[in-house]
């Protein structure tokens, strides 16, 4: 992998990664919301997963890195659970995806490491 795929891999992981454990604290969240409040809650929630699965497809689009679309799987996974209810199935299906996004940034990381850049 040449310095600029893993810039623009490390980058595209980084950003997933955060994104995604936003989206897991958001989740875990959502299940101590007053029972009235909840419905809006899951509705607005469910629009940042699907940003945060637009971003990841854009990812996956950019790099071709096999992480992004196991991310993108698993995410769509989630948001398709938090619109059931199951909130806690959903935090580990992000957990996953936020594993898919490591790898990319991993092997990213090495290179630039070995470039002095990390």
């Amino acid at each position: 992998m040449d310095l600029t795929v893993a810039i623009r891999n490390y980058q595209f992981a980084d950003r997933a990664k955060s994104e995604l454990i936003v989206c897991s604290q958001l989740v875990t969240a959502l299940g101590s919301f007053p029972e009235k409040e909840r419905a809006g809650a899951r509705r607005m929630l469910i629009m940042i997963m699907e940003a945060v699965r637009g971003e990841l497809e854009m990812a996956l689009r950019s790099t071709e890195q096999s992480g992004f679309r196991r991310s993108t799987d698993l995410l769509s996974e989630a948001i398709s659970l938090v619109e059931s209810n199951e909130y806690g199935s959903a935090v580990l299906r992000i957990s996953e995806a936020v594993t898919g996004s490591t790898t990319v940034a991993q092997a990213s990381w090495q290179v630039l490491n070995e470039h002095g850049l990390l």
